[in-house]
């Protein structure tokens, strides 16, 4: 199993927008492209990303395949409108909370 690790901060003033996004589009878009959201994590203080989100699959060809896609390319896109400091990594998935 891989793991998507996501991390980014909210627009001031785009948070209403942003969790409608993410409720209507962003989720069921990971699950349509073949990855299946494990978690999501929201920061209320410190100095760390306000948001982290991860998804798993099987086979990490599925998920170099996933990321290289053009709907990928456009929900990504469409993210980055409602929020700052995106960043992801692909991991070897484990048990539990991974960073």
């Amino acid at each position: 199993m891989y793991k998507l690790l996501m991390s980014w901060n909210i627009r001031p003033g785009r948070e209403d927008e942003y969790f409608e996004f993410i409720m209507r589009e962003f989720g069921p878009g990971l699950i349509k492209l073949g990855i299946r959201p494990t978690d999501a994590w929201y920061t209320q203080y410190g100095d760390h990303p306000q948001i982290l989100q991860g998804g798993v699959v099987e086979e990490l060809d599925n998920l170099e395949k996933v990321l290289a896609s053009d709907e990928w390319r456009r929900i990504k896109r469409k993210l980055l409108t409602y929020v700052t400091d995106y960043n992801q990594k692909v991991i070897q998935a484990s048990g539990g909370f991974q960073l």
